[in-house]
């Protein structure tokens, strides 16, 4: 429509003032006066001079004339304000409604991919609190880019190795008299976690003993026995001690069955893993190569740095003195590996924005290096998330555990479900499901609602309430609409004509609305942001509910006004279901 009407006024120039301009400056009509779509008039003043009134008349005179969808105008100081036609409205409804995924483009088998990287945990303990807005994001993301029309690849990097695993394995030897998850009934990562923990607190222990031996704390961190024991198993490990990565493999393993089903209850998944035990050598050879270039330069004691001072950054290591490789190494042949293993077009980094610094010295080190395209990567940098205190902390006080979450959700879904008492007729089995399916759709409706680059307070009881800006409340619209569908008992796939009825102002607001999805899509893609869809999603739901409260649906006397009121909320649950669906969310059909 947008298009056309910007075609048009362009010609209406051309005729009524001799002259060519170069663009149309359009946006929504304002609520106070009638009208769906304003065309900004100050904005020709460069191109004809006059009362901004009257050359907004003359246009809008042009365009009821000769633009069958404009019914009508009015001129409000220099804002042309445009009626459009019924038939308009309707003919578009007709359009979307006949489209199965409408706003939905399917990729290009033959295009470039984009890949998102996301979760990325360390093999020693459980996913937590901060690993869940890793997640939700990344998957998130991912999803909506795929929606928008591109191939995506979702990934992880798995930090499989080094003296953080060693740790683990070492209590585990000590202390673990063979235990396993099948022996103790835990879950794999939490058992692993549990002997990080016990790890720590013997090392503190023999910290104590040192300084009370006369030892400063310094002395006693470097030279406790416990953690030179897992530095040399870390040095076995690295040589390929048949003995050390069998336990590792054992051990990690463990950890790879409970992170699956975090994972599955979560609901994410992912294409491929990448694994830093693989990874972590890749990129010394890269930095050879720039040593040579003069890219990066050697220091007296043979470590290796690049100088991004002009850059308005400082000097970063790339290889330690021993020629051992850093994390940025292993980041810069990754990345590289990746754009081999597929061909990429973007690459998206979720890590929280402690990080912000070392992917910008990232990406500069790989455009330096002659890569094209490093300047098509992206760090979606996301903030942290807080609790209020003393909620749902975990055993060791710190640290808010994934999976207790999780069930801590679907047992205030429970609470607050019970308390309205609106399940009626159901089994329990359909009741847990569903405390579960409302619990896991606040918490991530909370968490993607709010802009990626923002600190989140969570607030679980908040989260759940069935009204306001939450998931339960677009969910109980979702069950609401299904419950109009089952009722209407008539045929209501037939297509209407627009002389057959005409719309209500309340019809007409929730297909413009609807029209809006396609580029809400392609803006949240392009700005990796699932705070534009779950709002978006927010927005239809408010401008639904205003239009179920005003109008009858399956009450209304008029056969041709019932059909459309009912076809219209039928694409009003679809797109819900799609907005929740690219935000990782189940709707219930029921409520």
């Amino acid at each position: 429509m947008q298009t056309n009407l910007e075609i048009a006024v362009k010609k209406a120039f051309k005729e009524i003032f001799k002259t060519d301009i170069e663009s149309v400056e359009f946006q929504a009509t304002k609520k106070d006066f009638e009208g769906d779509i304003t065309i900004v008039v100050f904005a020709f003043l460069r191109y004809v001079k006059g009362n901004p009134v009257q050359i907004g008349t003359q246009i809008g005179e042009y365009l009821k004339e000769n633009v069958e969808e404009i019914a009508d105008f009015n001129v409000v100081k220099g804002f042309l304000n445009l009626v459009i036609s019924d038939s308009y409205f309707i003919n578009d409804f007709n359009s979307i409604n006949n489209q199965k995924d409408f706003g939905i483009i399917s990729p290009n088998e033959n295009d470039k991919a984009v890949m998102v990287e996301y979760s990325s945990p360390n093999t020693n303990k459980p996913l937590h609190l901060g690993h869940i807005r890793n997640n939700l994001l990344g998957y998130s993301v991912a999803e909506i880019i795929k929606a928008s029309g591109k191939k995506v690849y979702k990934t992880q990097i798995i930090n499989d190795r080094g003296i953080h695993i060693c740790k683990s394995m070492l209590a585990w030897s000590r202390f673990g008299n063979g235990e396993t998850p099948e022996s103790t009934g835990l879950k794999g990562d939490k058992l692993v976690g549990n002997y990080y923990v016990k790890f720590d607190q013997e090392y503190k222990k023999e910290i104590t003993q040192l300084i009370s031996e006369g030892k400063t704390e310094e002395e006693a961190k470097k030279e406790a026995p416990i953690l030179l024991e897992a530095q040399a198993m870390l040095r076995k490990w690295e040589s390929g001690d048949d003995e050390v990565v069998s336990l590792w493999k054992t051990m990690n393993q463990w950890v790879y069955d409970g992170f699956d089903i975090t994972y599955k209850n979560l609901g994410v998944d992912f294409d491929k893993n990448y694994f830093e035990s693989n990874t972590y050598l890749l990129g010394k050879d890269v930095v050879a190569t720039g040593l040579e270039k003069g890219i990066f330069y050697k220091k007296e004691d043979g470590s290796v740095w690049i100088d991004l001072t002009d850059e308005g950054l400082d000097e970063k290591i790339v290889l330690r003195s021993d020629g051992t490789a850093v994390y940025m190494t292993q980041d810069i042949g990754t990345a590289i590996e990746r754009f081999k293993d597929f061909e990429l077009q973007e690459l998206v980094y979720t890590v929280g924005n402690e990080q912000d610094y070392h992917f910008k010295v990232l990406f500069l080190i790989l455009e330096k290096l002659g890569f094209d395209w490093a300047k098509n990567l992206y760090h979606l940098s996301y903030g942290m998330v807080d609790l209020p205190s003393g909620k749902m902390k975990s055993r060791e006080g710190t640290v808010v555990d994934a999976d207790d979450l999780m069930v801590e959700m679907t047992n205030t879904a429970r609470d607050i479900s019970q308390e309205l008492g609106k399940l009626e007729g159901y089994s329990n089995e359909e009741k847990e499901k569903l405390y579960n399916t409302i619990g896991l759709g606040a918490l991530k409706y909370y968490i993607l609602k709010v802009d990626p680059k923002k600190r989140i307070l969570f607030n679980p009881e908040e989260s759940v309430d069935f009204a306001g800006n939450t998931g339960p409340f677009i969910q109980y619209t979702y069950a609401r609409i299904q419950s109009i569908l089952r009722k209407a008992n008539f045929d209501y796939s037939i297509t209407l004509n627009s002389d057959q009825f005409s719309l209500h102002e309340k019809e007409k607001e929730l297909i413009k609305q609807i029209q809006l999805f396609p580029e809400v899509i392609q803006n949240a893609a392009q700005n990796h942001s699932p705070a534009l869809i779950a709002n978006y999603s927010y927005e239809l739901v408010k401008t639904y509910n205003s239009f179920y409260q005003t109008v009858p649906i399956l009450g209304c006397e008029n056969e041709n006004e019932k059909i459309f009121r009912t076809q219209i909320s039928s694409k009003v649950s679809v797109i819900i279901k799609t907005t929740f669906r690219l935000l990782g969310i189940d709707v219930p059909e029921r409520m």
